[in-house]
């Protein structure tokens, strides 16, 4: 059909991908390299119909293609309609060319509330949003990482409990309505885990104990990444505005929001999945594809994304822009980023132009960049993906060494001690600091930190799988009882080592990272791969708070502590006392094992302590901090003060219920000089010099 014969239809233009709208109309433009027809599907309905319709515009080749990009013009402002595309070609791996498919650029899908029946593939699902929302005077805060306290939370998890006390609780205003909290505990940042259009319902496994389905709770499987999810807004047609709403509120409270990103894979899966989107439209392009025409899985989700072609590394990167530039994002976490340094073939990159476009863009150049630096094909970059600072990294290191060092196991003390100081094995060659090390204990992917003192086991029978997924490598310990326990020993010992853990990820170089509710011992019961549990177990119980509001105290002084002191989050590594010229630096560590000036880095130590002192801001500092992971009680001789005016006093001890786990200065008084400190086993003791 000729353009004359067509009313109301332009040629369109090319470029931007996606919808643009114009005085005369509305552009769509639609990348499909290997497409020999490509027809846009319309679903409208007019005020006296009771039924949409769907129209069908064959886009003339002639006409409406510029080398690999369809385009056309419709004018028409009218929005209230759906749309999507209808794409023939010649592989023989695609559906039929009856499925309608999202446009990957479509910035909202048509929206639905969570668990109601997705229509991917089968009916138009792209929506054109109205640009209306007033942001006002909202500006990227700019927080350095230095100053960085990072909060991973579930968007839905983390107020969907009936007892969380909010109004719309699982929502972008549920989380509004928890700002205040955020504050008080000192959180400068929230990185939310997907909230891009993914479906819930693609699970194929039920909980055996009660034969219901399970759901994608965790999300990590998009449909698009720049679609937002309407299930987790009150109002699903208000999902945009929401979402721009909590973004806004949370600037104004001082606190950034951080996306979790998936550009590793789609929720398209393997062949017998559903075709959605990339698939439909250029399945080469898209996926990594062996010789064979089969899927390479780096992901271990049935595809991996080809990042490393021109035309998806546009997609990955106007994806980021739009929800820096739009939205208002402060920073990303890319889920399995190692999959970014792969070349078409799967073949791992030495300089990966995706991560160097990243990097490099003029618009993200203040935007905070976080990797998970390793993938499901056994490649570990940890300290290696990047000798870009823009870039920080997941340390896994850290969490392993520190966890390893809580067991109480061997050959672990020099470990720790090299991820205290901020981790210059896997930072310092390439020039980085130790801001680009993202230190934690815990995340959504594994135990919570409860779970991680109360099981040897991971209990993940509720999923389905007969207890195979999840990791077995947990190194936890159930501190001598499986699971709930009424033993006020087994009690006490958990209690001691999960706020040891916390000093040791909020006074360690680098930017910390604490997983939802660990605050106040938060319990999965168990289940270290609650990615399908949509109820009790992976909401937060908020009951836990009051229950254990010491803890949530312990870490909130904690953090202040952190954020009090620049010492504690420094911007390079430690250098020696002096040079070799006798000049003295300005911030140093001291490390000793239980006297002054003597050191033990043996396989069977079990104690660490370390001296730290400086300048900060306008005066000097020092703590003495004492760490002990064995089954005995070990003494410490503090070193003397560098300020000899000042003497040593009390600040944390691990062991002791609080309130004497954390006094401020003006309730305790200077401890005797060559007094030894008593460091009960699994415990950490703060001294600070006044």
């Amino acid at each position: 059909m000729s353009n004359q014969k067509r009313k109301n239809v332009q040629r369109g233009y090319s470029l931007p991908r996606g919808t643009t709208s114009l005085k005369e109309g509305i552009n769509f433009s639609l990348f499909a390299r290997n497409a020999t027809a490509v027809t846009l599907v319309i679903e409208y309905q007019t005020p006296n119909q009771t039924k949409a319709k769907n129209l069908y515009i064959p886009l003339d080749p002639q006409e409406n293609r510029t080398g690999d990009m369809w385009h056309i013009l419709l004018q028409t402002n009218n929005r209230p309609f759906t749309y999507g595309y209808q794409i023939s070609h010649s592989s023989k791996k695609t559906k039929p060319t009856d499925t309608i498919l999202v446009d990957p650029y479509a910035q909202s899908l048509l929206p639905r509330r969570w668990g109601q029946t997705a229509t991917y593939g089968s009916r138009t699902c792209c929506k054109i949003e109205e640009d209306n929302f007033d942001w006002q005077d909202d500006r990227p805060l700019k927080i350095p990482l230095s100053d960085t306290i990072i909060y991973e939370l579930h968007l839905r998890g983390f107020t969907r409990n009936p007892n969380s006390g909010v109004k719309a609780p699982g929502t972008y205003l549920g989380l509004i309505e928890k700002i205040p909290y955020l504050k008080k505990l000192g959180i400068t940042a929230v990185e939310l885990m997907p909230i891009t259009e993914f479906d819930e319902n693609d699970v194929i496994f039920v909980n055996p104990e009660t034969g219901k389905p399970l759901q994608n709770y965790w999300g990590y499987s998009p449909v698009s990444f720049f679609a937002i999810k309407s299930g987790y807004a009150y109002d699903p047609d208000l999902a945009v505005t929401e979402f721009k709403t909590m973004v806004k509120e949370l600037h104004r409270a001082g606190i950034e929001v951080f996306l979790d990103m998936v550009y590793n894979h789609t929720a398209e899966g393997g062949y017998d999945g559903t075709t959605s989107s990339f698939r439909g439209i250029d399945n080469s392009i898209y996926y990594l594809l062996g010789k064979d025409g089969a899927y390479h899985n780096f992901s271990g989700c049935g595809n991996t994304f080809n990042c490393n072609h021109p035309v998806v590394r546009d997609l990955i990167k106007e994806s980021l822009q739009y929800w820096v530039t739009e939205m208002h994002v402060d920073g990303f976490r890319f889920d399995l980023a190692s999959i970014l340094g792969r070349d078409q073939q799967g073949n791992v990159l030495s300089n990966p132009p995706m991560i160097e476009i990243i990097g490099e863009d003029p618009v993200l150049r203040d935007t905070k960049m976080i990797a998970e630096a390793w993938d499901a094909a056994g490649l570990y970059q940890v300290g290696s993906f990047s000798t870009d600072s823009r870039w920080a990294e997941w340390n896994g290191r850290f969490r392993d060494d520190v966890r390893a060092f809580m067991l109480g196991k061997e050959k672990t003390v020099s470990h720790l001690a090299t991820r205290i100081a901020g981790s210059s094995d896997l930072y310092e060659t390439s020039g980085r600091s130790p801001l680009c090390s993202i230190n934690f204990v815990t995340s959504h992917d594994g135990f919570t930190l409860y779970d991680l003192v109360s099981y040897n086991e991971k209990h993940n029978l509720p999923n389905g799988e007969g207890n195979k997924d999840g990791d077995n490598h947990n190194l936890s310990w159930n501190c001598g009882q499986e699971g709930p326990t009424n033993d006020p020993n087994i009690i006490r010992l958990r209690l001691r080592k999960t706020k040891t853990f916390a000093v040791l990820l909020l006074l360690s170089q680098g930017v910390p990272m604490l997983l939802a509710g660990d605050e106040f011992g938060r319990t999965q019961h168990g289940n270290n791969n609650a990615w399908c549990q949509d109820n009790e177990t992976s909401w937060i119980d908020w009951s836990l708070l009051e229950k254990n509001r010491e803890l949530f105290g312990f870490y909130k002084n904690c953090i202040k502590l952190r954020q009090s002191y620049k010492i504690f989050r420094l911007e390079r590594f430690f250098l020696p006392d002096t040079d070799n010229s006798g000049v003295h630096y300005t911030t140093s560590i001291r490390w000793q094992y239980l006297e002054p000036g003597v050191q033990n880095w043996l396989d069977d130590c079990h104690g660490l302590a370390f001296h730290l002192y400086g300048e900060d801001g306008d005066g000097s500092v020092e703590f003495f901090i004492m760490v002990n992971n064995g089954s005995d009680q070990l003494s410490f001789l503090p070193p003397v003060t560098e300020n000899q005016q000042k003497y040593w006093y009390t600040l944390i001890d691990t062991s002791k219920p609080s309130p004497n786990d954390f006094l401020e200065i003006p309730r305790i008084v200077p401890l005797l000089p060559n007094k030894k400190i008593p460091v009960k086993p699994f415990s950490c003791v703060v001294l600070q010099g006044k």
